[in-house]
């Protein structure tokens, strides 16, 4: 029986900025990767989203990004190895304050936006991420693109690993996700990305941009909190794996 986790990336409302369903999508997926505080989300957004995630029995994971609120964290910033790694380490910390006032545990750890694109190829970025995530609790699942530095770096250093792929974004012929600059980079398409998360699920491809088909490891698939189409999105992704027999089950960490 195949089985997959549904992530989605919450809690990325700050101030009087509201972006997101989160209260709604949480009916539908297993993690919650909840922003920290640098690309968006603040203190009173985490609280509350670790409160709705812990009501919805969904786990929780930590969502790192740039110090970047008014870019969302997706425009590059230059910054050295022992800054990703700081930046990452305070940003776990940040985050696990409110799962203690609430007994609960960070169960994984998705860097954000440019953060993970500029670490999914640079290897000496993503070692600093793993390096702050093994740091901080090495019992935690380090959630990266599918076949990029990230996850090698994640392996290297023996942390589990989930591997990440995507409904809503299409892939180039190399495996990368297609640029947002493009033209085809999102599929808005309900019926396609359910079709692209059953191919990578059931068969480990998926077909790029060019008609190519590439082979494509995944055990949890990302949903996006902010596009307009994104609860309905969540549902249809919910019901029509149910529907073809995928159990939907949160990666879960193993006990420290």
């Amino acid at each position: 029986m195949f089985s997959i986790d549904l992530n989605c990336d919450l809690g990325e409302s700050f101030g009087s900025y509201s972006s997101g369903n989160d209260a709604e999508i949480m009916k539908y997926i297993t993690s919650a990767n909840i922003a920290c505080g640098f690309h968006a989300g603040d203190a009173m957004v985490m609280k509350k989203t670790v409160q709705l995630a812990k009501e919805a029995s969904v786990k929780i994971g930590a969502h790192p990004g740039f110090p970047d609120l008014q870019g969302f964290g997706r425009r590059q910033m230059v910054l050295s190895s022992e800054e990703i790694y700081s930046i990452t380490l305070y940003q776990l910390g940040a985050l696990e304050g409110f799962l203690r006032s609430h007994s609960l545990t960070l169960n994984h750890v998705k860097p954000h936006g440019a953060l993970y694109n500029m670490a999914a190829d640079h290897a000496p970025s993503a070692a600093a991420i793993a390096k702050a995530v093994y740091d901080f609790d090495n019992s935690l699942i380090f959630y990266g693109l599918s076949g990029s530095e990230l996850t090698r770096a994640a392996e290297s250093f023996g942390l589990n690993v989930g591997y990440e792929v995507f409904a809503d974004r299409s892939y180039m012929p190399d495996g990368k996700l297609t640029p947002r600059t493009h033209e085809k980079a999102l599929i808005s398409n309900l019926d396609q990305a359910v079709n692209q998360s059953l191919q990578i699920i059931t068969k480990q491809t998926v077909t790029a941009i060019d008609g190519t088909v590439i082979s494509m490891k995944g055990t949890t698939i990302c949903l996006h909190s902010d596009g307009p189409g994104a609860l309905e999105l969540a549902k249809k992704l919910n019901k029509e794996l149910k529907s073809a027999g995928i159990k939907i089950k949160s990666l879960e960490k193993e006990a420290s």
